[in-house]
């Protein structure tokens, strides 16, 4: 996985920061999916993690991207700093796409995430148009 710097650099394989405890943290771009009596469905709601490190102009640059190509995304952030950097993002991403007329809502939730086999609440944005 490649450490991009700028918004203009991603693509579908996201970008790595370190964390302050200097484990990988990775700025991911996958799929969700979602398993329904035995059977795997993907959805086409992509699922952004960001971090306290994240650089909310890089993760802008991936949601805007995203929103113009699926019409929906999804920042996940655990922690205070994490989601201070997702919602400047989400700021940033609607100032991407207004000049194409779209204008993004963000709806929160709380979401349970596994982590190293330790339970913890994320909070989710879903971002869309509005």
């Amino acid at each position: 996985m490649a450490q991009l710097d700028r918004a203009s650099d991603f693509g579908s394989e996201g970008c790595g920061f370190e964390s302050r405890q200097t484990r990988q943290v990775k700025l991911l771009i996958t799929p969700n999916i979602k398993i329904l009596k035995g059977e795997v469905f993907m959805s086409e709601l992509e699922i952004l993690k960001v971090a306290a490190n994240s650089k909310p102009v890089a993760v802008a640059g991936a949601l805007a991207a995203i929103i113009r190509d699926k019409h929906q995304a999804e920042l996940q952030a655990i922690g205070a700093g994490a989601v201070n950097q997702a919602v400047k993002a989400v700021a940033i991403a609607r100032g991407y796409v207004a000049p194409s007329g779209v204008d993004l809502v963000c709806v929160p939730a709380f979401s349970d995430v596994e982590i190293d086999g330790e339970e913890r609440t994320a909070i989710k944005f879903v971002v869309k148009p509005k």
